[in-house]
Parts: structure tokens; sequence; C-alpha cells
């Protein structure tokens, strides 16, 4: 069974077919669209006998990469408040309801800490570049042109998937998804470079929000 569904979602349209299908989930719940990708993904996983490589994990977390996800996260954090602060100036604050109660509460931030780690570092890097991305690239053809077009199409996808924290939440999350997928493409066998990065810039914000130093 597991060569069956290995050989049918691994064919090069299915990606398309999951990126097509997801958001129509979402007009029910939001959580919806990610949880049908996330699946699919996970099945493709699963019956590939746990190929991790074909996500771009094909290499080991080490001392080196945890380094580098930490200052990488930490320097694009860092410039990416003046440019968050010029959009907000002309579309407003975006809206982070959804982290409503994490400003002062302990219990609340700790939760939602491990919360973001699993499904936003780890679950949205392993669906939107392990997944997506590759998936797009070799429909592609696997050359440049075609990670340069990727790049952009799945980063306008995830932007437009945070259409939750308004229009501002999506211009402000576009740049920053094209950069990390840039960064991905570099280094195309390290996915975990991306969870790190993700998680730790996702920290920050939700650290300084726990403060009440957020922006």
């Amino acid at each position: 069974m597991k060569t069956k569904i290995y050989t049918q979602l691994s064919k090069s349209y299915i990606v398309i077919l999951v990126m097509i299908i997801a958001p129509f989930l979402g007009y029910f719940d939001r959580n919806f669209s990610y949880f049908f990708g996330l699946t699919i993904a996970g099945l493709l996983l699963w019956s590939s006998q746990y190929n991790w490589s074909l996500f771009g994990f094909g290499k080991k977390i080490n001392t080196r990469t945890i380094v580098r996800g930490i200052i990488y996260a930490s320097i694009i954090y860092v410039i990416f408040i003046p440019v968050d602060s010029i959009v907000e100036s002309y579309l407003g604050k975006a809206n982070l309801s959804s982290l409503a109660g994490i400003e002062g509460n302990f219990i609340n931030y700790i939760i939602t800490l491990i919360v973001i780690w699993i499904f936003a570092a780890f679950g949205e890097e392993f669906l939107f570049r392990g997944f997506y991305l590759k998936g797009l690239v070799a429909l592609f053809g696997n050359t440049k042109k075609a990670w340069y077009l990727g790049i952009v199409i799945v980063s306008l996808y995830f932007s437009v998937s945070h259409i939750y924290q308004g229009i501002t939440g999506v211009v402000q999350i576009f740049p920053l998804a094209l950069i990390y997928s840039i960064i991905f493409y570099k280094n195309k066998e390290n996915l975990s470079l991306l969870v790190i990065m993700h998680g730790f810039h996702d920290t920050i914000a939700l650290t300084l929000l726990y403060l009440g130093m957020y922006r």
C-alpha cells in the first residue's frame, strides 16, 4: 500500500492540486488549509519510508546549523523592524488577535512558544519550503529558473495564507518569505536551518510581546 500511495503522491502535479484545494478548505477554517497540506506531505513522507531528504532534511542538525540559524534570524528580525514600521505607517497594524493574552501571562507564553516551534517553525517549513517549494521546482524542471519561479510563487502563497493578520500581515510577510526561500535555495539539503531560523525569529517576537515590548 505504501508503494501505491508514494507512486501517486510523488507525481509532479500533486503539489499543484494540493495548493489549489487547500485555500478552499480555508474558507471553513484557516487551519483546515494548513492541516490538509500537512497531511498530504506527511503521507508522502510516510510512504517514502520516512525519506526526510525528499523535503530538504538531508543534513543532521549540528551546532553550526543552530548558531547560523540564530544569527540569521536575529539579523533578519532587526532589519525588518524599520521595514515593518514603514508598512504599518501606510496600512496600519497587523491583526495579531490570535496572540491575545500572551502579554504578562507566563503559562500562555510557554504554551504558545511550544505550539510555534511545532506548527510554525517545523510545520510551516516542512510544508511550504520542503513540500510546496521543492515540489514546484521539480515540476518546473529543477533548474535555476525553476527555483526562482518557485520561490516567488511559494512566497506569495505563504504570505497570503496569513491573510488573517490583515493586508498588513500579508505585505510584511512576503519579503520575509522571499528571504527564507532564497536561503533554502542556497542550502537545499538543510531545511533544519530554516526551522531554527523560523523558530528563533518567532521566539524573539513572542518574547517581546510577553514582556510588553513588542513594537
